[in-house]
């Protein structure tokens, strides 16, 4: 019976991996053709919920609507913080990432039930359904969570040279504001996300914000600490009057000696991480090979007259 399910389970985990790859890369090309229309559009927001009699069938529409359904037209703030971090900023974010996990729940449980025959050989037929539904309903989560991976990396990556910039534009007498849009602009040659965080801090500065307060909000959109650590930094510049150049590289060498630091750590770290790959399949290659002969050599000698 177990040998049975087993076989019916192989191809099922087969299609359902398949299932969560093809979303995961719809998703993917959906954001990026948003990102793209933002852009076009130059900073306005964008209406993810348009007529689906202008384009024909509209999935990320129907993901919405789905998840305003579910959420009741509200949404938590640590959903709607997490989902900004990883870089999905539109006001219809939430309801499509609760309608994705949604729809994907929903299909794991259909694909498990037809998929899966009825019968007494398959008793456990409504457990395997629930667990089908639950994967894939926890695949946005893993989708999010390595897109906000993914972009904390890249800032943490580009930050130090973005604060080189900076303290070389306020050493040549620039202000700081104009500073900051210059290296804004042109550390979007290397890296868009960096770009688009420090220019929405540009953005609410114009808007009349404090520019303490934009790069605090800046901090709490990337999660990046670092980014927490500079405004804090600035602040204190600003209270005692010491230089801002001579605080700007100390503070990017720090970071650069921070990302070393891990570098190191994860170095270090790789001695261990590869005992397990070495126990579970090398090691075992090693027995065969060196134990392998004597061992059939012990076998003839023993059973060979049998």
């Amino acid at each position: 019976m177990n040998i049975e399910l087993f076989d019916m389970a192989i191809p099922f985990l087969f299609f359902v991996s398949t299932v969560a790859i093809g979303v995961s890369f719809i998703l993917a090309w959906q954001q990026s053709k948003m990102n793209v229309k933002i852009r076009l559009q130059d900073n306005r927001l964008v209406d993810m919920q348009e007529s689906p009699g202008k384009q024909g069938f509209d999935f990320i529409g129907l993901l919405a609507q789905i998840g305003n359904f579910v959420l009741h037209g509200s949404s938590s703030k640590t959903l709607n913080g997490q989902l900004l971090r990883a870089g999905f900023a539109g006001t219809a974010a939430p309801a499509i990432y609760s309608g994705a996990k949604v729809l994907l729940f929903i299909l794991g449980v259909v694909v498990a039930a037809l998929l899966i025959p009825s019968g007494p050989k398959t008793p456990n037929k409504a457990a395997i359904m629930a667990v089908a539904g639950t994967v894939l309903f926890f695949l946005p989560n893993f989708f999010v969570l390595l897109h906000l991976n993914k972009r904390k990396e890249e800032i943490r990556r580009h930050l130090p040279e973005a604060i080189d910039l900076l303290e070389v534009c306020v050493s040549s007498g620039i202000g700081l504001d104009m500073a900051w849009r210059i290296v804004s602009e042109e550390i979007g040659k290397v890296s868009r996300i960096l770009s688009d965080a420090m220019s929405l801090v540009n953005f609410e500065i114009n808007l009349g914000a404090n520019r303490i307060d934009a790069m605090q909000h800046m901090a709490e959109r990337t999660g990046v600490e670092a980014l927490n650590s500079l405004s804090t930094i600035l602040i204190q510049t600003e209270k005692f009057g010491t230089s801002i150049a001579e605080t700007l590289k100390i503070f990017a060498n720090s970071i650069r000696e921070e990302r070393n630091f891990v570098a190191e750590e994860s170095t270090e770290k790789m001695a261990v991480k590869l005992i397990i790959p070495m126990v579970l399949f090398i090691f075992p290659s090693v027995i065969v090979i060196v134990a392998g002969p004597a061992l059939i050599t012990l076998f003839n000698t023993k059973f060979g007259s049998v």
